[in-house]
């Protein structure tokens, strides 16, 4: 190589890559809000809106959190769980790096896997849920935050 032949620097990081999902338009987070909301018929809410919404992740995760019956957690949880690895893999997410809880947009896919780990759990999938558990600390190391809640209102 010549004196006058630049180098070009290879830019590495030492922290895997970050995926953010895209964050849901307001009039349609506005409408999961209020299905959620909707007292005894939160169920049939919260289902009328995944079925117009079936890519939206915290359609799925309320839907999961809300249902009375072990089985139909586990199902929520596992539908949300995929659609989500869809939607992070359309976003330039390659099956490694960070997926953080600090970003917003990223809870409904996250709040999925922690649904589909506790549901797992309890329907006595313990390898399942355990393949859960580590790969929540994966995508985010500094764990699921404490304010985290399930929503639990049927």
């Amino acid at each position: 190589m010549s004196e006058n032949e630049h180098v070009q620097p290879i830019g590495l990081s030492a922290q895997p890559p970050s995926t953010v999902l895209p964050i849901e338009p307001a009039d349609v987070r506005h409408a999961l809000a209020q299905a959620v909301a909707s007292g005894d018929a939160a169920i049939e809410r919260v289902s009328e809106f995944v079925a117009r919404h079936p890519r939206n992740l915290d359609g799925w995760a309320a839907l999961g959190s809300i249902v009375p019956h072990a089985m139909w957690r586990y199902s929520a949880a596992r539908v949300g769980y995929h659609r989500g690895l869809d939607a992070l893999r359309a976003n330039g997410w390659r099956g490694s790096g960070y997926v953080r809880w600090s970003e917003v947009a990223n809870h409904g896919f996250l709040r999925c896997l922690l649904l589909l780990q506790n549901a797992a759990a309890e329907i006595g999938e313990t390898d399942e849920a355990e393949r859960c558990a580590m790969f929540l600390l994966q995508l985010d190391p500094s764990g699921v935050p404490a304010d985290v809640g399930v929503i639990r209102q049927p």
